[in-house]
């Protein structure tokens, strides 16, 4: 005996599930902020890093913090880069499909 297809929709609020469909998926909708607040945490970082390479130039400040906040905006850069390298390779895949 074949279980019939059944399609993945919404099922509408109070409507039961038909036997063998998915269970109903939330959608969440995305933060219209998200990205915006991704670059902020990286320009924090960064000047963060920056914050302590002056402290440590005017004498304030210790080599130690400096090296540890450099190398941790350099890993945050890093990231990010490579996260945007990914989009774009994604959505240079998108727009290049035949449809």
């Amino acid at each position: 005996m074949s279980v019939p297809f059944i399609p993945d929709v919404a099922t509408p609020p109070g409507v039961a599930t038909p036997p063998g469909a998915a269970p109903p998926r939330s959608v969440a909708q995305p933060s219209e902020s998200a990205f915006g607040a991704a670059l902020d945490g990286v320009g924090s970082v960064l000047s963060g890093a920056d914050a302590a390479e002056e402290k440590f130039a005017s004498g304030a400040g210790d080599l130690q913090q400096a090296m540890y906040e450099r190398a941790r905006a350099d890993v945050v850069l890093a990231v990010a880069t490579a996260a945007a390298q990914r989009s774009a390779q994604a959505l240079q895949a998108i727009f290049t499909m035949q449809v």
